[in-house]
């Protein structure tokens, strides 16, 4: 469990700006978890993913387009090339050009469905640490900590902006996986489809980014690191299971 001295302390400290809370969440978090119990806000996270997102989007269609994203996407899926197959020509080019233009604009609203994402895992881990462990936290504050936990995350998406203008090939590139930071990059694309969910999970920044979350939850729950963990870390690995059980069945 967090000091409840040293939080004390901190609480009586200047509050931080969003920009303070965003640069301490990379160098020291705790500060940034025990600020959110003054005031649960997240502008700092959301304005950058927002920015990282559409910026990523805009790289991905100048430097690699749309169709060629989707027909990367549908090389993965024997079973959709297939249905693509038995199609007449002008029917399954039509269906692929659509496909495509969803691709891009599901790309670009990537805020969206990561905001519901976080808040459905916010309310499960909020649930477990408060009625399993006897947490204190509020909803709101679990959110923060979870937004701020995902700011690592951009990281990723910075790199691949970058590896995109330094000329990735299109051929390899990959909307759902696309910068080498996890085991499952590196994985043959004729690897078992469970293989590569799970190992898609190996992440460098994803990793980090649950750590964060076992942080934050910790501080804002006042409950321990453990606890904070078997919350965070529990969930994590189930959603992660039901992925490659899926990834399985496909």
């Amino acid at each position: 469990m967090p000091d409840p001295v040293t939080v004390s302390s901190e609480l009586t400290a200047p509050p931080l700006s969003e920009a303070q809370r965003v640069v301490d969440t990379f160098v020291a978090p705790s500060k940034t978890f025990t600020d959110l119990l003054r005031k649960a806000t997240f502008w700092g996270p959301l304005i950058i993913m927002i920015l990282v997102s559409v910026g990523f989007a805009y790289a991905v269609q100048q430097k690699v387009g749309w169709d060629k994203v989707y027909d990367n996407i549908l090389h993965q899926s024997p079973k959709g090339e297939e249905r693509f197959a038995q199609m007449p020509p002008d029917q399954a080019a039509n269906a692929k050009a659509t496909a495509a233009k969803f691709t891009g604009y599901v790309a670009y609203a990537y805020t969206v469905p990561i905001l519901v994402i976080t808040a459905l895992t916010t309310l499960l881990v909020w649930v477990t640490v408060n009625f399993g462990f006897a947490g204190q936290a509020k909803y709101g504050q679990i959110y923060a900590v979870n937004m701020y936990a995902t700011l690592v995350m951009n990281l990723k998406y910075l790199l691949a902006i970058v590896a995109l203008f330094a000329g990735l090939a299109p051929e390899s590139f990959q909307l759902q996986n696309p910068v080498g930071t996890n085991v499952g990059y590196f994985l043959s694309s004729d690897a078992p489809k469970a293989l590569m969910a799970f190992c898609t999970h190996l992440d460098l920044f994803e990793i980090w980014s649950v750590v964060l979350g076992v942080i934050g939850v910790s501080i804002v729950a006042k409950v321990s690191r453990g606890k904070a963990a078997a919350a965070v870390v529990g969930w994590w690995v189930i959603f992660i299971l039901v992925g490659v059980g899926f990834a399985a069945a496909s």
